[in-house]
């Protein structure tokens, strides 16, 4: 992984990266503000128990996470890493993560739905 800055959100950011790498959603909430706000592709989250939702369901397709890269200061990081996942393979997904006494309190996630929309459009409902 190549890591080109320093600071207390680059160092929170990278543990974030190892925990869902390890699909270890306590460790993600732990480092999560209690009001965590999370925008993604698939909308808007507000709070912890929504938060950990959101990455047990991602925990629940994921088979691997390679980080690639992360950039930052000590409030806010980029993160990069390619998430090889049940539905899509290497889904590149890039994270901005706002950090504020220590706890993640925003990430802004970024990566391309369609693949993941595809392959829901082609699954029967149970």
């Amino acid at each position: 992984m190549n890591t080109q800055s320093s600071g207390e959100a680059v160092q929170i950011a990278n543990t974030y990266v190892e925990a869902i790498a390890r699909k270890d959603v306590d460790t993600v909430i732990s480092i999560s503000a209690d009001d965590i706000v999370c925008t993604s592709p698939r909308g808007r989250i507000v709070g912890t128990s929504t938060f950990r939702e959101f990455h047990g369901g991602f925990a629940r397709m994921l088979q691997k996470v390679t980080p690639l890269a992360t950039y930052g200061d000590d409030q806010q990081a980029v993160v990069v890493y390619n998430a090889d996942t049940h539905p899509v393979a290497n889904a590149i997904v890039a994270e901005l993560l706002k950090v504020r006494d220590g706890k993640i309190v925003s990430t802004e996630v970024i990566y391309d739905a369609a693949p993941f929309a595809a392959y829901a459009a082609t699954v029967q409902p149970r």
